[in-house]
């Protein structure tokens, strides 16, 4: 069974360090339309393009492209829902900072709009974005004492867990608001649950 894939989006392209760690961990590369052509220009080759293929150069790819027509969607959005529905348990993403402003914030609707079953980072060059999500259960991660962290609530919580951080949560509401912003690990594993969608950004290494 298929267990952790890497989405290449079509935006600011990642560090060749970031690339490369996420393909030693055993991810297999998946392009989210041009994206599969930046990834063929930085030496990898994806298993299949998806998307709804209009900014991909078809002829480099034929026979291996999954097209995900429905516009109500992000080609994000759509790709990360069919690689869960395929039983990818883990999805790294990469590529998708950069780019338009709607695009931005239309990254993070995805990670609210995609179904729980699958753990999924979206990696930036300075922090990993985590999202959480209530069918998946809670997250322990080691963030030393000092390090700041943020969360973030993209759908409303009524019960958030945090301990480990200079300021805890034990069981309050959150929904999205700069509440969270700037918290500090402690030296202690962190422990995040909700019974929400969460996003916990985190400095890369942590």
């Amino acid at each position: 069974m298929p267990v952790r894939a890497l989405l290449w989006c079509n935006g600011q392209q990642p560090s060749s360090h970031v690339a490369e760690a996420l393909l030693q961990a055993g991810s297999t590369p998946f392009g989210v339309d041009g994206g599969a052509d930046k990834a063929a220009r930085a030496g990898i080759v994806v298993e299949e393009v998806l998307g709804d293929l209009d900014s991909v150069e078809l002829g480099q790819w034929e026979g291996r492209t999954h097209e995900l027509p429905d516009d109500s969607s992000s080609d994000l959005a759509k790709s990360i829902a069919l690689l869960i529905e395929r039983g990818y348990t883990e999805i790294d993403v990469v590529g998708s900072d950069g780019g338009s402003t709607d695009h931005v914030l239309g990254n993070w609707a995805a990670l609210c709009e995609a179904p729980g079953g699958a753990r999924i980072r979206l990696h930036h060059e300075d922090a990993v974005t985590h999202r959480l999500h209530p069918q998946d259960g809670g997250l322990e991660l080691e963030i030393r004492e000092g390090n700041e962290f943020s969360v973030f609530a993209l759908s409303p919580c009524s019960s958030v867990h945090l301990q480990g951080a200079e300021w805890n949560l034990d069981g309050e509401a959150l929904s999205l608001s700069t509440r969270g912003l700037h918290n500090r690990g402690t030296g202690d594993v962190v422990r995040i649950q909700a019974d929400g969608i969460l996003a916990l950004i985190v400095p890369r290494g942590e």
